[in-house]
């Protein structure tokens, strides 16, 4: 499954979705995690209540199941929640490495149930053929 962290520094979890510099985006599974892409935001990105800005973030996080960010207002949350994107906010500024070893653990355990959803939901979004147009 991908997983989505706002970061300022490529590093850490260290942003607000808003205002993130970058979203690296990782694949990850119960044997392991590799860094999958990084989308980059250059523009305004202080808060100024323009909701348009969210649009390239929440594209780049489509296909993910789980979205690690410092935080997250409100309209973003619901707009994270509405792609069935499972949204985690850090109390502190915490290395997107430690997170992945942290979680790949957990997936070689017994998951959380919100984990198991993430993880069931990823799978059918690889089934997913609604968006597919049919022609006659």
């Amino acid at each position: 499954m991908k997983i989505a962290f706002a970061t300022q520094d490529k590093e850490r979890v260290d942003a607000h979705f808003g205002w993130a510099k970058s979203i690296d985006v990782y694949e990850i599974s119960a044997a392991g995690h590799h860094f999958v892409e990084s989308f980059e935001f250059g523009d305004k990105l202080e808060e100024d209540g323009d909701e348009d800005k969210l649009a390239p973030k929440l594209e780049a996080i489509k296909d993910c199941a789980i979205l690690y960010v410092a935080a997250i207002g409100g309209s973003g949350a619901a707009r994270v929640v509405a792609m069935k994107i499972h949204p985690i906010k850090v109390p502190q500024p915490e290395s997107i490495a430690e997170i992945l070893d942290k979680l790949q653990v957990v997936l070689q355990g017994t998951p959380p149930p919100w984990l198991r959803k993430a993880m069931a939901k990823d799978s059918e979004r690889a089934f997913d053929f609604e968006d597919d147009e049919v022609t006659p």
